[in-house]
This record gives C-alpha cells, sequence and structure tokens, in this order.
C-alpha cells in the first residue's frame, strides 16, 4: 500500500460501518485517533451517504475500544462545522466549545453542504454521550478549514478550496462565499499545527473537553485583499460588491492556547507553503 512507504505503520483493511472491524487494530493501543468522516459533498441522500456512516463508525470505534480494556484516552478530529454555523445575526460574535452547530436549522433549510455539517455534529455528539456512558476519557479536536503542504499523492480537496481565489476557480469561490455566510467567517489552519494539536491533547494529562483549532479567523474579502497583496502575479480580485466584507464570528482557541499549544503557522506561512505545494502540482498557472 502506498500509505505503508510512509513510515513504521501497519496497515489494517476495516470499515467504519462494520461493527469489530476495528477491534484488531485497537486492541492493545493506549491512544485511539478517530480523524476521518465519509464526505461526499455532491450527494443526492446526504443522510444514508453522511450522516449515519458518521454516527454509526464513531459508534464502532468507541465500542472496539471499550473492548479493548488498554485505550486510555480517544481523540476524535471533529469540525468548525459542528460549532457556528447557526441563525445568530450581529458581528463580533466569539464562538468556543460552549457552542454547537444548530442541527435542526440544517435540516430544514437544507443550504448547500448541510449534509457534511449536520453528519460531523451528530457524530461529535454521538461520541461525547458514548464517552460518558462508558466512561471513556474523550478529547475532541475541532479544526477549522486546513491547507498546507499534503503527503498525499492527490491535492486534498481543502486545499483547493483554500486556493480557490488564486485559481479563479468560481465554483469553489462561491463555496468559500457560502462558507462564510453559513458558518460566520473563513478560519483557516496549517494542516500541521493541527496535527500537533491531535498529539499535545493526546498527551498532555489535564486535558479534557472539545478543543478548538484555529489559527487564522478572516472572510473571503479581507483573504482576498491579502492575497491580492502577497502574490500580486496571481491577480486575485478584490471586488466582492456588497458582500459582507466582514466575519460574523470569529473562532476562538483560547482553550486550547491556555493548556499550553501554541501556532507555528501564521496566515502568511500557511499561504506561502500551499502556494509552494501547490506550484509543484502544477495547480497554480
Amino acid at each position: 500500500m502506498e500509505l505503508q512507504k510512509l513510515g513504521d505503520l501497519k496497515i489494517f483493511r476495516a470499515d467504519l460501518t462494520d461493527e469489530g472491524s476495528f477491534d484488531a487494530p485497537i486492541a492493545g493501543c493506549n491512544l485511539v485517533f478517530h480523524v476521518a468522516t465519509p464526505v461526499n459533498f455532491a450527494s443526492q441522500d446526504p443522510e444514508n451517504d453522511m450522516i449515519k456512516p458518521a454516527k454509526q463508525g464513531v459508534e464502532n470505534i468507541l465500542k472496539s475500544c471499550v473492548k479493548s480494556k488498554t485505550v486510555k484516552r480517544v481523540i476524535l478530529t471533529s469540525s468548525a462545522a459542528a460549532v457556528s454555523c447557526n441563525t445568530l445575526s450581529g458581528t463580533g460574535m466569539v464562538m468556543n466549545e460552549k457552542n454547537w452547530t444548530d442541527v435542526e436549522f440544517l435540516e430544514s433549510e437544507k443550504p448547500p453542504t448541510w449534509g457534511y455539517l449536520v453528519s460531523k455534529t451528530v457524530a461529535e455528539k454521538t461520541a461525547w454521550k458514548f464517552a460518558v456512558d462508558n466512561n471513556i476519557d474523550l478529547i475532541t479536536v475541532i479544526p477549522t478549514l486546513m491547507t498546507g503542504p499534503s503527503l498525499t499523492q492527490d491535492v486534498p480537496s481543502s486545499i483547493g478550496l483554500a486556493t480557490s481565489l488564486l485559481t479563479g476557480n468560481e465554483f469553489l469561490i462561491n463555496a468559500m462565499k457560502g462558507m462564510q455566510m453559513l458558518s460566520g467567517s473563513i478560519s483557516i489552519t496549517h494542516v500541521e499545527d493541527v496535527c500537533r494539536a491531535h498529539v499535545f491533547l493526546a498527551e498532555k494529562e489535564s486535558a479534557s473537553g472539545r478543543y478548538i483549532c484555529c489559527a487564522v479567523n478572516t472572510s473571503v474579502p479581507e483573504l482576498a485583499k491579502f492575497l491580492n497583496k502577497r502574490y500580486p502575479e496571481f491577480k486575485v480580485p478584490i471586488d466582492f460588491g456588497d458582500f459582507p466584507s466582514n466575519a460574523k464570528l470569529i473562532l476562538s482557541s483560547e482553550k486550547l492556547i491556555n493548556e499550553g499549544f501554541s501556532f507555528n503557522y501564521g496566515l502568511e506561512e500557511i499561504y506561502d507553503q500551499t502556494v509552494a505545494f501547490c506550484n509543484a502540482k502544477g495547480m497554480l498557472k
């Protein structure tokens, strides 16, 4: 397997929807990182393609953790999608770990990508209920839009989204606008900082609960101005008409920082590395 070439890994074949298929991989482990979820933004049936499998996957992995009798802590990758999508109005709002996405609103209005947003929210809430009922030490990491260099041959969709203003991809630019309108901001974090946060919280004995992992809060127009100035060769447009120039909220990483974590990458470093990676892949021309 391609993944096996990345280092000292033992690869198992398993299926999130197949109860018991994670028993062998988890047996004997002290720490378990659950970082995957079914994603299909083109799905015509989000309930069966994303929401139910995400919920079932969390339950199956946690059941395997209970069976192992060796797992001391589980670290679940959630998403900002589980925090900031709501009907609150105004500006200057601060979202923290107490906030949850409004699932009833999403299921009623069904905005673009609603299935993914609901799946991440339902999966995390399912994990918390199971953890409480079964006395599992659970930590959830709540990352934002991630970008930066990738180890995979295929370019992750998040990088395509993060670089849409540079590539001029109208579909993805509209997706970014939709993200801002639905979630309240464009929040970005370097993938390495997200990975470091997972390991940091796994090893931090005092850690507990949810942790937002967000390095930068911005908006589409603000991001466009930054990119236009830093990378003038791409001629990034900065006129967005009456589209809101300011984000209505920010995602706060105060809890994570107070645990002793620090972000290694700001907006400049995040995009410098992303642009270098994309140039090497021939994505930016």
